[in-house]
């Protein structure tokens, strides 16, 4: 499989640094890249709407949405640093195509929503600081495309710098908004506290998870943690593990204030006064002046939101390419990724706006962060699995209590995703004219996808006892063997599938060659990933054979056999006359009863194609 973000990967040195502190400097980065995602325009307009409608109350969503993301982001850091794969790429090694190609298309619906919240927010920006009609704003927005793509040639340090002096500059922003607004501590605090005023309350909690914990978040950071070159040894990858959630902390604490800033700015300065219908973004920009009593406020909000606009889109950008070429494993030219990206967020944003004009935009921004959060669950989950799995995460994976943790954040968002699909569809039924539409399209819709999530849920737990009961569990490995005094072949290849056949053909093996003899046992792995990748796949059943043929090589050998492995990958009839073909073997030794693919090459033209293949005699043992 090739690499994740080709062109950048590995491409950060961290080793042979001069000191700690530079060690720890040349792993910061790739979290304030993921941060950015965190305080894009969609947030603003959520915090917004939470702060001038219920005040300060919602603070605590925002304080559990940045713990929920700190623990999510810290998996995806976890995945991409040990297996070197990004999530998109680990789903693609999991799931069947078709399972997949949905995936790869809810990945591609969130990361749409998302830049469309980044477009109109950097348009609303620039329409706002420099007086730019709104739809010219997001046509210029194509142009920041050439910017990423002039960034991540000039390598992905040059990236992560620009990005860093754009957090600094939100960051600065708000400092001097919240001297300006004057909030009232006590109740900032009270904020902290879980409550909902009510139903209006949980549409604007979920948007506000949904802008926090975003989906392509986590596929961009199982990537760029890719980008560092280290150490690959145990402590080389605990080094780089820590390191990077010390970068996560950092980021993400700062992306916490900027969103608890933005909200305690409506609170102190909309609420306060009674204005609790301020939704949209250019409303608040308009309301600052006169309430705070200085022009700065409005100019430090409008240059914040493009600097946020600006950082964002360039990270959602990069995550549409991720998921593309990890879904798919289809590359094509950066730059024409990027245009169509930006092309799918420009369009419906110039639609809406021609069509209801530009006082719907924040309601447009709240609903792309609810649709952000329905997808959550799509990206959670099998990142939860995976780095749950012992074998793909190779002794790094995480604990029973973070397990534990982990779920219960899936179930919170799920549950409340749930509740608000329930309500939404509930109401759409009561006001419908003609509710038997609704029932023929949107609730099957929606069944569907609750039995999709049911799937991804299942489907790995499944694959993992499956894989302990049927895939070669090496706990039968008592094989019984024969011996004889007078032996002909010197050097016999075996061919094993770890099945019940296995006894029977190593049995017959020593039978011709007895103890003298040189034998070279030759497994094929017939995973989708081998036939794909070849001795580059990394998958689960690709680890238990090396193991399984490893104890086989073990066990005969202290029996007193000289014993080689081979191990191969693809289709039997051609890998394992390639192994044997190379090799000066006097006769190939075969059992008959395998897994599927085995059997297939036993019976039938398959064992013909095999036979003419090799040079040397085939003697093939029925069990």
């Amino acid at each position: 499989m090739s690499k994740s973000l080709e062109e950048v990967n590995q491409s950060v040195h961290t080793q042979n640094k001069s000191s700690v502190f530079r060690k720890i400097l040349a792993f910061f980065g790739p979290a304030y890249l993921v941060s950015v995602g965190y305080m894009d325009p969609g947030n603003w307009a959520t915090d917004i709407a939470g702060g001038s409608q219920f005040g300060y109350a919602l603070l605590w969503v925002l304080l559990m949405s940045n713990l929920m993301a700190l623990l999510l982001q810290s998996l995806s850091a976890r995945l991409g640093i040990v297996t070197q794969r990004d999530l998109a790429q680990a789903s693609r090694e999991t799931y069947s195509k078709p399972i997949n190609y949905i995936l790869y298309f809810l990945a591609e619906i969130a990361i749409a929503a998302c830049d469309l919240a980044e477009v109109l927010g950097m348009a609303i920006g620039i329409n706002l600081l420099f007086d730019i009609p709104l739809i010219e704003g997001v046509l210029i927005t194509v142009l920041d495309t050439f910017l990423l793509l002039f960034l991540i040639n000039k390598g992905i340090r040059k990236m992560e710098a620009f990005i860093i002096v754009l957090v600094a500059i939100i960051g600065f922003s708000f400092v001097f908004e919240m001297i300006f607004a004057e909030p009232e501590l006590d109740k900032v605090l009270y904020g902290l506290i879980p409550s909902l005023p009510n139903s209006a309350a949980l549409y604007i909690a979920i948007g506000i998870i949904g802008a926090t914990v975003m989906p392509h978040n986590l596929y961009l950071h199982s990537s760029l943690v890719q980008t560092r070159k280290f150490d690959r040894s145990t402590a080389g990858i605990k080094q780089a593990l820590k390191y990077n959630l010390i970068d996560s902390t950092i980021a993400l604490n700062l992306a916490f204030f900027v969103n608890a800033a933005i909200l305690i700015l409506a609170a102190a300065t909309f609420h306060r006064n009674g204005m609790f219908e301020v939704a949209e973004i250019q409303d608040a920009h308009k309301f600052l002046e006169p309430l705070l009593g200085t022009k700065w406020a409005p100019i430090l909000f409008a240059v914040a939101l493009i600097a946020a606009g600006q950082s964002s889109t360039i990270t959602g950008t990069l995550a549409g390419q991720i998921v593309m070429e990890g879904y798919l494993n289809l590359r094509i030219q950066p730059w024409v990724r990027r245009i169509i990206t930006r092309l799918i967020a420009i369009v419906p944003a110039v639609i809406v706006i021609l069509i209801y004009g530009e006082s719907v935009t924040g309601k447009l921004l709240i609903l792309s962060q609810v649709i952000l959060s329905l997808q959550l669950g799509f990206a959670i989950i099998p990142l939860i699995h995976f780095v749950s799995d012992k074998t793909k995460m190779k002794g790094f994976h995480i604990s029973r209590l973070t397990q534990v943790t982990a779920w219960i954040i899936a179930l919170i968002i799920v549950s409340l995703n749930g509740k608000l699909v329930y309500d939404e569809i509930t109401g759409w039924l009561e006001t419908a004219e003609n509710p038997f539409i609704i029932w023929i399209t949107v609730v099957p819709l929606a069944i569907a996808f609750l039995v999709l999530l049911l799937y991804i849920v299942i489907k790995p737990f499944i694959v993992r006892a499956k894989s302990n009961i049927q895939n070669h569990s090496p706990h039968n490995l008592s094989l019984r063997f024969s011996v004889k005094e007078t032996y002909s072949k010197k050097n016999i290849a075996i061919s094993v599938d770890f099945s019940n056949a296995d006894e029977a053909a190593i049995n017959s093996a020593f039978e011709l060659g007895g103890i003298e003899a040189n034998y070279t046992l030759i497994h094929v792995v017939e995973t989708v990933g081998a036939l794909m990748y070849g001795q580059n796949v990394d998958d689960h059943e690709t680890t238990i054979d090396e193991k399984l043929l490893l104890e086989y090589k073990v066990m005969l050998s202290d029996k007193g056999f000289k014993i080689q492995t081979e191990l191969g990958f693809g289709k039997p009839n051609k890998i394992i006359p390639a192994i044997v073909n190379k090799g000066s073997f006097d006769i190939l030794v075969m059992g008959t009863h395998g897994h599927t693919g085995f059997k297939d090459l036993i019976f039938g033209t398959t064992v013909d194609k095999l036979r003419h293949k090799i040079s040397i005699p085939l003697f093939i043992v029925k069990k």
